[in-house]
């Protein structure tokens, strides 16, 4: 097969430099990253649904979102991984990928733009326009952020990550809430939209400087046919993840898009929290052992591990604590949030139990196989969503399970012929992690039974279950030898402890 990626640039070529730090401590500073920008965004969400926007205007929003970013995965472009699967790269081809992102992002814009009015018109709200408008607008910033951002992935420079990443969490958090708190209504998201945007990309420049501009248009033949490629599984991916909000919105009420919204993201940024930096950090790392021929099985079962030992005990958390944990956050408003959170937290276990399966079929060239893999993949999560809203929104989040299903039964024959990991190893971790997940549910589980039901559970109470649980899912991870418990302490002792006590914590 023809390689999707190019020879080396026939300039000054810049070889695949040397990691500045080891996969480990990437991953620490990535998954570090996904942590504090999700709390800061989680805080947000907590603060504006609890004090300032409605279920409604939450709604209203989402909607506007959805839309924008179906069109916006043509932002990327295939660049971050064309840039980090480079076997060599070349400043000119560099000044290439960066005048490819300013074109998009000005077609992007554009047609977000263009789609305003009419979106408002087909769903009844005037008020999509401008949200919209603004929101297209964010996107002109984005050229600023994404080669730089590829290039420190490339070089596994992730600490320049986590200050692009949280320094952007903070300006739109900052943003939204001092515009709710001014009366701006969805506006005010919109708006954070754009802060985040261009912060992350003024921080992201400070670090690698890849303006884009002048513009460099030749020899845009390989990046032009890789992200080709890409866009069309990109968009694929986007009509089946971005269109629930659509889909309920057109089918239900705008509430009723408010709580699965809710729900949905809820469970996506957990997830994210892990298979984002996670995903981050591998894609760069397997291409290396691509690179010296190694086989990518072993270190894919260590992906697995960990993924499963650690969001599966997550999102079993999430969906049974699902009614206090809406009551306490968000307020006896969204309670109806709860039931739906139950069902997608547990699609979210299926789909994450195959991770990087987009990513490593990219990576081994195998793009065609994926794309109409893909295609059906989208087709089935719109029309399992579709026939789901028939029984109103409980149906809608019921459908991500039996969707969930489908997911892993599609992909799981396209990863094990790329990868060709052991099937038999692969059984063993699931499950030794639905063990370690037992454990973990075992103290709330309990306290439900014995001492307060999930209606009458207070914040310590909670608290409290849920810190015996994380302490029972360590011990098992230890008694049972999972391999994930070694990659924990292996990521631990990565962190920047003070000298006195690493002989002590780390033997």
């Amino acid at each position: 097969m023809a390689s999707e990626f190019p020879p080396p640039d026939s300039g000054v070529p810049i070889e695949r430099e040397p990691a500045t730090m080891s996969v480990r401590s990437a991953a620490v500073w990535a998954m570090g990253s996904q942590y504090v920008a999700f709390a800061i965004q989680f805080a947000t969400s907590v603060v504006i649904s609890r004090f300032f926007l409605l279920p409604e205007e939450v709604g209203l929003f989402s909607i506007a979102l959805a839309a924008s970013l179906i069109v916006a995965v043509l932002q990327d472009f295939g660049l971050s991984r064309y840039i980090s699967g480079l076997p060599s790269l070349s400043a000119e081809e560099v000044q290439r990928a960066s005048s490819v992102s300013l074109l998009f992002s000005i077609l992007i814009a554009g047609i977000i733009a263009a789609l305003a009015w009419p979106m408002a018109w087909a769903y009844g709200l005037p008020g999509l326009a401008p949200l919209l408008l603004v929101i297209g607008a964010s996107y002109l910033f984005m050229p600023l952020s994404i080669v730089p951002m590829a290039l420190m992935s490339r070089r596994l420079q992730f600490r320049g990550h986590f200050t692009v990443n949280v320094g952007g969490a903070l300006v739109q958090a900052a943003t939204a809430i001092v515009l709710a708190a001014m009366g701006f209504s969805a506006m005010s998201l919109a708006w954070a939209a754009i802060g985040l945007t261009l912060s992350r990309g003024i921080i992201a420049q400070c670090f690698d400087r890849a303006l884009p501009f002048p513009l460099r248009l030749d020899g845009l033949g390989p990046v032009m046919s890789f992200g080709g490629k890409a866009s069309t599984l990109y968009i694929s991916g986007a009509l089946g993840t971005r269109t629930p909000d659509l889909i309920v919105g057109k089918l239900l009420t705008l509430a009723a898009t408010g709580l699965y919204s809710r729900a949905y993201s809820l469970a996506d940024q957990f997830r994210m929290l892990i298979a984002g930096a996670i995903g981050s950090v591998f894609y760069p790392a397997f291409a290396r052992i691509r690179d010296r021929g190694e086989p990518l099985g072993p270190a894919y079962l260590r992906v697995c591990a960990g993924y499963s030992a650690i969001i599966w005990p997550g999102m079993l958390g999430l969906a049974l604590a699902s009614e206090p944990v809406i009551r306490l956050l968000y307020g006896e408003a969204w309670l109806g949030v709860a039931p739906l959170l139950v069902w997608i937290a547990l699609a979210e276990i299926l789909i994450i139990s195959l991770p990087l399966h987009t990513d490593l079929p990219i990576l081994m060239e195998r793009m065609d196989r994926l794309i109409p893999i893909n295609i059906l993949d989208t087709l089935m999560s719109i029309s399992f969503l579709a026939v789901g809203c028939m029984w109103g929104v409980e149906g809608a989040a019921l459908s991500r399970l039996a969707y969930g299903v489908c997911w892993l039964f599609l992909y799981a024959r396209l990863l094990h012929d790329v990868v060709k990991f052991d099937i038999g190893q692969l059984l063993r971790i699931y499950l030794q992690s639905t063990l370690a997940s037992a454990a973990a549910l075992a103290p709330l589980a309990l306290t439900y039974a014995f001492i307060s039901g999930p209606s009458e559970i207070g914040f310590f109470m909670l608290v409290t279950a849920t810190l015996a649980g994380g302490l029972c899912w360590f011990a098992s991870l230890f008694l049972m030898r999972h391999p994930a418990f070694e990659e924990i302490i292996g990521m631990a002792s990565a962190l920047p402890w003070p000298q006195k006590l690493r002989p002590i914590l780390f033997r």
